[in-house]
């Protein structure tokens, strides 16, 4: 453990003031540089693709195994790190899609904007680094989901049969006691970690002055702290660590990790700015056709394409957004779609760029009349010493100061029969009867949606109303970083489906999002109920102590549910930016595109899908602590199964 620390320290270190991560020889750029074939091909160089890279390639060091990624090799700094001010995050800081989605009529045409990593490491190199796992319940949910179809295979994705990856997937260091006691941090190492993986989350040595108010409120408010929420359980006050280095404090992401701390490895091959175009089986889906060819297109060079031979397995692990895509344009995908988009179809898979699920929420507002005498602030970033004392903290060795921050350390999680405790029941019952009562679930589902899709969507129905019901299960996610003046009610598990397309006009350009929030008219509800809750905040003693006065909804608005529920519509955000689940891990008969397995449903072997588009639900939390125990498993599962004789 301790050589894994001071060899991914060293890497941090190296880049620190730097453009990209180290070259290695492993790196590719064009198609003259790479092998006649390779074993193992996996399409994207994101947080759960490296993260198999890295375990396939040294677990079989005589395989070789290439990473295709669109984008480079670029330094990665937290989005809150210098030159910006804290207060506002640096949007260029490296190279990410930017997305907006087809307007929502449920909620006033807005769209929503989606930003996803663009570089080696994927969105672990561009995300806020807020590193939690879901609640065993959420896990729980996705064999619960899966039926009594896929609830016999040995692989188990609930909690138990992810924890142990979990805890290997990433390095937890314990803040220095005096830290430990300053900001009242909690953790259990036995419980939660134990890892030594170069991916690395800590608590910094930094919280801002008046971050202990909403604290003291949430206590007021009836909720509990917890030791750890990393283990299983999550329902109260949670620490949350962050994905930095615990010296250094810069990003920890799959790109270090996974990628330049394990170099040099004379099997592993990266190939940067090139785009995975599709798949092909140019035998056909006979039983032993083997592994499908990667068409391979450049992104630089007049948009060059070539084949690349997989002679063991494709793994695509290109995200929730560019998955399906590449599925879609193998011809992988909804028959009836993939006619109307000119796609010869290979397989008919209606699951495909199905089933699009994100965080969503509104917001309450306030300001204090009577603030209290807190120090630091964030506004003291604006005061050019102190930004300069900032900036020369984060540069030290070990690092100090705001910018070891990032985007803060603490949430709430409640459940909903803790957020409305009378009206949970029939919020619950009304979840089950959409499940039940004739097509009443397709009608909030798009136009056409295939009878798979709509009998998987009627159990996730089944298995949602299961998780609201529980007491100990999260409905409600509350981050923050100081008092503020501002809670955001991210909805943990929405009920409303999107779609990811191709584009009609251009098949290699980028997917066409339908979020489609508020299409199943009971999200509206439980947005209500997050924010009736929420505003109790402003009633408790602490606030009325700094003389808290409510901006918005406000009082007036909060007088009727009909005047709330327009506000929501208004001032929601609409992405949190935690796409997932549009190539569900359920059966083919239920709108699923994988097994327990990963296999592609309908093809002879040699393709997988290894990311967070596998998830059938989303999950309670920020998902790239999930991603990379997803990279894990599916890791292990391919490592099995190329481990017995024969192979």
């Amino acid at each position: 453990m301790r050589m894994a620390l001071l060899r991914a320290i060293a890497v941090s270190l190296s880049v620190a003031g730097t453009s990209a991560l180290p070259y290695h020889a492993s790196l590719k750029r064009q198609v003259s540089e790479l092998r006649p074939d390779y074993d193992f091909i996996i399409v994207g160089g994101g947080t759960s693709g490296l993260t198999v890279a890295d375990r396939l390639s040294k677990a079989f060091p005589k395989k070789s195994v290439l990473v295709v990624e669109y984008g480079a090799i670029e330094y990665a700094p937290g989005v809150f790190d210098p030159p910006t001010l804290w207060t506002q995050s640096d949007p260029n800081a490296v190279s990410r899609w930017s997305f907006n989605s087809l307007p929502n009529p449920e909620v006033d045409n807005h769209t929503a904007f989606i930003a996803i990593g663009k570089t080696v490491g994927g969105s672990s190199a561009a995300n806020g680094m807020f590193f939690d796992r879901g609640s065993r319940f959420d896990y729980d949910a996705w064999t619960e989901v899966g039926g009594p179809e896929l609830r016999p295979s040995k692989i188990k994705w609930n909690w138990n049969g992810m924890i142990a990856y979990f805890k290997k997937s990433v390095t937890f260091t314990e803040p220095p006691p005096a830290i430990a006691q300053k900001y009242g941090y909690t953790w259990d190492v036995s419980g939660a970690y134990g890892g030594t993986t170069p991916i690395f989350s800590s608590y910094p040595p930094f919280q801002w002055g008046d971050q202990p108010v909403l604290r003291e409120t949430w206590e007021e408010m009836g909720l509990e702290p917890r030791r750890e929420c990393a283990g299983g359980d999550k329902e109260g006050i949670c620490w949350v660590p962050t994905s930095e280095d615990p010296i250094t404090a810069r990003r920890s992401h799959s790109g270090l990790g996974h990628y330049a701390a394990v170099q040099p490895r004379s099997n592993y091959d990266l190939l940067v700015k090139h785009q995975v175009v599709r798949v092909v089986y140019p035998k056909g889906l006979k039983a032993k056709s083997g592994p499908p060819l990667v068409v391979v297109r450049s992104v630089s060079d007049a948009g060059q394409q070539f084949n690349v031979t997989a002679k063991a397995e494709v793994i695509i692990s290109a995200g929730a957004f560019h998955t399906p895509t590449v599925l879609l344009r193998s011809g992988i995908g909804p028959a009836s779609y993939l006619r109307a988009a000119g796609v010869p179809t290979l397989i008919d898979l209606p699951g495909v760029g199905s089933n699009l699920q994100d965080h969503s929420g509104p917001g309450v507002f306030w300001n204090y009349t009577k603030p209290g005498n807190f120090s630091p602030l964030p506004h003291d970033m604006l005061d050019p010493t102190f930004k300069a004392d900032a900036t020369t903290g984060f540069n030290q060795v070990p690092a100090r100061g705001p910018y070891t921050l990032s985007m803060g350390n603490s949430a709430i999680y409640v459940s909903l029969p803790h957020v409305a405790p009378a009206t949970y029941r029939d919020l619950v019952a009304k979840i089950r009867r959409l499940a039940t009562v004739g097509n009443t679930a397709a009608s909030y589902l798009p136009p056409d949606t295939d009878p798979s899709v709509v009998a998987g969507y009627k159990d996730q129905l089944q298995t949602l109303a299961n998780l609201f019901a529980n007491a100990e299960a999260p409905s409600l996610e509350t981050p923050w970083a100081e008092s503020g003046g501002s809670a955001l009610a991210f909805h943990l598990h929405p009920l409303s489906r999107g779609t990811v397309r191709l584009d009609p006009g251009d098949h290699l350009a980028q997917p066409i999002l339908d979020y489609r929030m508020l299409s199943n008219p009971l999200d509206l509800d439980l947005h209500l109920a997050h924010l009736r809750f929420l505003r109790k905040l402003l009633d408790t003693p602490t606030m009325r102590r700094y003389g808290a006065v409510e901006l918005a909804p406000g009082p007036a608005v909060a007088a009727t549910d009909d005047a709330l529920r327009a506000y929501i519509r208004q001032t929601m955000i609409l992405s949190f930016q935690h796409p997932c689940c549009t190539a569900p891990m359920l059966t083919r008969a239920k709108g699923g595109v994988v097994g327990p397995d990963l296999k592609v449903h309908g093809t002879p072997g040699g393709l997988r899908v290894a990311d967070m588009s596998i998830a059938p639900l989303l999950i309670g939390s920020h998902l790239s602590a999930t991603a990379y125990a997803v990279g894990e498993k599916a890791a292990d599962i391919i490592i099995e199964e190329w481990s017995k004789p024969g192979h």
